[in-house]
């Protein structure tokens, strides 16, 4: 028997049978499901010295357990003496099996790790049914070790879901079990 992720499992037990509930689906693939999870960090300090990319890779690959890849300029900048094609950022982006370990890692270690976490914002939504959320520490996460962080930054985490509307992708993030604050 193969591995399914917890999250999963959940999700096709229980979540969509929650979200038909509340909003009244016809049919099950009408139910909005999560379809990737992106990881991307802008390393500004990356203009004058290029280990810091290579740095960024190797947090945001070991956080993931998916290999990350350097994000490029697309455009010269002349007042923060940026060319075009110099590396800036690094990004990965999770689906399937890996996506669903990252959220329950995520959820559950992680985010407890915050200092005064007292619930993730609901205000990161695009209108289109996405959601992002930043992480100010890459240190709550329990694969970075202390000691050999060179620089604490932060990083974006975006959820994309197949939702049409912001209500039904927060429902949807919330039945998975993203601790969202109380208005």
């Amino acid at each position: 028997m193969a591995y399914i992720p917890r999250l999963k499992e959940e999700y096709k037990s229980r979540v969509i049978a929650a979200l038909t509930e509340e909003f009244g689906y016809k049919n099950v693939m009408q139910v909005p499901k999560l379809e990737k999870i992106v990881l991307s960090k802008g390393v500004g300090a990356a203009v004058s010295d290029k280990k810091l990319i290579d740095y960024a890779v190797e947090e945001l690959t070991k956080i993931t357990g998916q290999k990350a890849v350097p994000t490029i300029s697309k455009k010269d900048v002349a007042s923060f003496k940026l060319r075009k094609g110099m590396p800036i950022g690094a990004k990965v982006t999770l689906r399937g099996e890996r996506m669903y370990e990252f959220l329950d890692r995520l959820i559950t270690s992680s985010l407890p790790r915050v200092r005064d976490f007292g619930g993730i914002k609901s205000t990161g939504f695009d209108g289109r049914g996405n959601y992002n959320l930043g992480v100010l520490e890459q240190i709550i996460f329990p694969e970075i070790d202390i000691d050999k962080v060179n620089k604490i930054s932060g990083m974006d985490i975006t959820f994309v879901t197949s939702a049409q509307t912001d209500k039904e992708a927060k429902s949807l993030l919330a039945e998975l079990g993203l601790p969202f604050k109380k208005n």
